[in-house]
């Protein structure tokens, strides 16, 4: 968390992010989509071999994101360290540690996601993880 004082913006911002993040930890789907804006866009890099790399744009694409995500791996961790949130942009850093559930391979890595708001919505989500970890849990 940080420790500096907060605009009401920004302090919004890092709630609905926090609340998205707990919502992916349980699973829903549904209660991840009620803080996404109504035209998100969300950034996976990597190749396709990563069944939920590519970009996605719009609600509908976004939910999938979301669906192939949970379905493709099991969480073991998925652990936010730390979010900072600057105007309309929130950073989180953590860890992972995921099973790829069509090999049984693991994927370890620290991951930073970028996430621009509007109004305490997601607008844009990028994530940045070792890539090369889920190429191989994959493969």
């Amino acid at each position: 968390m940080q420790a500096e004082t907060l605009t009401g913006e920004e302090s919004r911002n890092l709630e609905a992010t926090q609340a998205l993040f707990a919502a992916f930890g349980e699973g829903d789907v549904p209660r991840i989509m009620t803080y996404l804006a109504e035209d998100p866009r969300i950034e996976f890099y990597g190749p396709s071999l990563i069944p939920y790399a590519g970009i996605y744009q719009g609600r509908e694409a976004c939910a999938r994101f979301f669906e192939t995500v949970l379905s493709s791996v099991d969480i073991h961790i998925f652990e936010p360290e730390e979010f900072i949130a600057s105007g309309k942009k929130v950073i989180v850093t953590g860890r992972l540690h995921l099973t790829a559930r069509s090999t049984g391979r693991d994927i370890v890595s620290d991951f930073v996601h970028v996430i621009d708001l509007e109004g305490a919505k997601w607008t844009r989500f990028r994530d940045f993880m070792n890539t090369a970890e889920a190429v191989a849990a994959f493969s």
